[in-house]
């Protein structure tokens, strides 16, 4: 497949941001990564985005600064140096056990401008309505026809 003309996105991954009361599990960072392999590779798979792999070094200069989510546009910078021209980062909100939000963020490199921004309300903390609340806003939003 031919591939020219698409959007080439540089993910960044999903941040968890816990609101609540109780602390952060490891199944809950499990899910993280999870919900990276997903997005990755949903996009990768709709033929409608190239995913644009990450360089270690890159790896370790993102790591060493602020989260993506905050870092006041580093996200277009890192986005442009590695060929890509949007940048895409998610985040998963942690209210209790029974209520979450997962975001997306889709910016073009060039301008800063919002391609994509998203956000859907899940219930329960589980494996499944992770993945069903992803799954749910990329089929129903990202990659709904016109």
């Amino acid at each position: 497949m031919d591939d020219a003309g698409l959007p080439r996105v540089a993910f960044f991954g999903f941040q968890l941001i816990n609101t609540s009361l109780e602390p952060t599990t490891e199944s809950e960072l499990h899910r993280i990564d999870m919900l990276d392999e997903l997005f990755r590779e949903r996009l990768d798979n709709s033929g409608r985005f190239k995913i644009i792999p990450i360089p270690p070094d890159t790896q370790q200069h993102i790591a060493a600064g602020p989260e993506i989510s905050g870092c006041n546009g580093c996200e277009r910078d890192y986005a442009k140096s590695i060929g890509a021209n949007w940048a895409a980062w998610g985040t998963v909100q942690k209210v209790s056990n029974l209520i979450l939000n997962i975001n997306v963020y889709m910016e073009d490199a060039a301008s800063g401008r919002l391609e994509f921004v998203k956000s859907v309300d899940i219930r329960g903390n589980t494996d499944e309505s992770w993945r069903h609340g992803l799954d749910y806003m990329l089929r129903h939003h990202l990659f709904e026809e016109p």
